[in-house]
């Protein structure tokens, strides 16, 4: 099929006319294609051909309308920073309706009801790192929102300094988050917030329609789906920046890349986000900040859910969730397949080791996939060598039960430690290209982000040391 071809529904525009704002998308001067992702394509059922694009492009740019589609912006608040917003709502993103499972929005395309003090827009630096990244953590079998294209512009946007606009087509079975139930519980508006749960389980948990309860297993299920995330993201290194409940999708996915990083060299106490002065969201914090996040939302369902009951749920789920996602995701990067006795104690060794030494996170993983016992082959990448080397001695003694053979543990550690990783350098170099209309390392980068386990010799560029003075740097929030 082809996107020309698709047909869509707006299921969200049956709600209460208090959850949404129709609003048309306005268009950029100029517009041009840059990249589509043919993997996100495949989630609607569709093949974009060459001659689809200039379709796809005025569609993205609010030119012309797929069938069916009908643009709208979604209403809700949230916490940001951990103080609550009352009315925040979709500022600079546009709904065009749903197919295949896939809420289609526009992100970056103009002003909406809910855009307070904003512009509407997206810049071209931002964009770029939205859609690479949002295929990237696909890529690493992280649940996420997906991103099918990105367009550019010659619209004049003004952030810092002057920059070109740029609108990303994302796609996401659901766009509803924990501060839309926190927008209908801070105003008293009970009956819309059952309205919303109900529209929610349709979407999302329709499994639990019938069920008795639906509600609370609605909140459990949403707790076991974020904990699962965030255990994934604190195994690949991820920083987020943004952990608002806002943010936070009801579905537990991956959502709304802002200030994110992976680690460069692994430093649990981490910020990625200029802005966040106290550390709010560090990278040691982000379950921390999760299941605080969760308790926000059992507060906001507590009109429909016993609020004791669900923090009850809370306690229960989000931690035994995420310690064994976390701790098995662990012990699969460094090989370990036999429970033994001291494997906590030997991977919380790692960690501080890790720490101690500044050392590639990612890279340091790579090499342990391909580890043989050469010490100085891991150790030659670390800046001080001593604390990685005790720990490689325990770690040599460790392997020693292991009932795999050495080629087994490798190839399998090599499916789950990603050679190519998006770390902020590299999407930089990107961005700095795209601003001369050299789009190349882009595509470069969408084809390692699908595919990170793999080896691509032609872009093995992707993969050379984050230079100093670039390890582990902030962002800001239009970045």
């Amino acid at each position: 099929m082809k996107f020309t071809d698709l047909k869509l529904t707006t299921p969200y525009l049956s709600l209460s006319p208090i959850f949404y704002d129709k609003v048309a998308v306005t268009p950029l001067h100029k517009p041009f294609l840059i990249s589509v992702s043919q993997d996100a394509g495949k989630l609607l059922g569709i093949g974009t051909t060459d001659s689809d694009v200039a379709h796809l492009l005025k569609v993205i740019n609010g030119e012309e309308k797929l069938a069916g589609s009908e643009s709208f912006a979604m209403c809700y608040a949230g916490h940001q920073f951990g103080y609550f917003v009352p009315r925040l709502g979709d500022g600079r993103a546009i709904n065009l309706g749903k197919v295949n499972g896939q809420n289609l929005q526009l992100k970056g395309a103009g002003l909406t009801l809910y855009s307070r003090q904003g512009d509407g827009r997206a810049v071209l630096r931002s964009s770029i790192r939205e859609y690479l990244m949002s295929e990237a953590m696909h890529g690493l079998g992280i649940p996420t929102s997906r991103a099918l294209a990105l367009i550019g512009s010659d619209t004049d946007v003004a952030r810092e300094r002057w920059e070109k606009g740029a609108i990303v087509l994302r796609l996401s079975p659901t766009w509803v988050r924990f501060g839309t139930f926190e927008y209908f519980y801070a105003k008293d508006e009970y009956d819309k917030l059952q309205e919303l749960a109900d529209y929610v389980i349709a979407e999302s948990f329709s499994y639990l329609q019938n069920q008795e309860n639906r509600y609370l297993k609605m909140y459990e299920q949403s707790v076991k789906n974020t904990a699962t995330t965030i255990a994934m993201w604190q195994s690949v290194g991820f920083n987020h920046g943004v952990m608002n409940t806002d943010n936070m999708s009801i579905d537990g996915r991956t959502i709304d890349y802002g200030p994110f990083a992976f680690l460069d060299i692994y430093d649990k106490d981490y910020v990625c986000n200029h802005t966040d002065r106290e550390g709010r969201y560090s990278f040691k914090n982000q379950p921390g900040i999760a299941y605080w996040n969760l308790q926000q939302l059992a507060k906001a369902l507590s009109p429909i859910v016993n609020y004791d009951t669900a923090l009850a749920v809370l306690d229960e789920v989000f931690g035994t969730t995420y310690e064994k996602v976390y701790t098995d995701s662990m012990y699969a990067k460094m090989g370990l397949e036999n429970a033994q006795e001291n494997d906590r104690e030997l991977f919380q060794w790692m960690l501080g080791a890790l720490q101690s030494a500044t050392i590639d996170y990612t890279l340091f993983f790579r090499k342990l996939s391909r580890y043989k016992g050469n010490q100085k082959e891991i150790l030659d990448i670390a800046v001080y060598q001593t604390p990685l080397q005790e720990w490689l001695d325990a770690y040599d003694k460790r392997l020693e039960k292991e009932q795999s053979t050495q080629q087994e543990r490798q190839k399998k550690m090599l499916h789950v430690n990603p050679k190519y990783i998006l770390k902020n350098y590299i999407l930089q170099e990107a961005i700095e290209k795209a601003y001369k209309h050299d789009f190349s390392m882009v595509q470069d980068l969408l084809t390692v982000a699908l595919r990170p386990f793999e080896e691509h010799p032609e872009l093995e560029y992707l993969t050379k040391p984050t230079p100093m003075e670039y390890k582990n740097i902030k962002l800001s929030c239009s970045s």
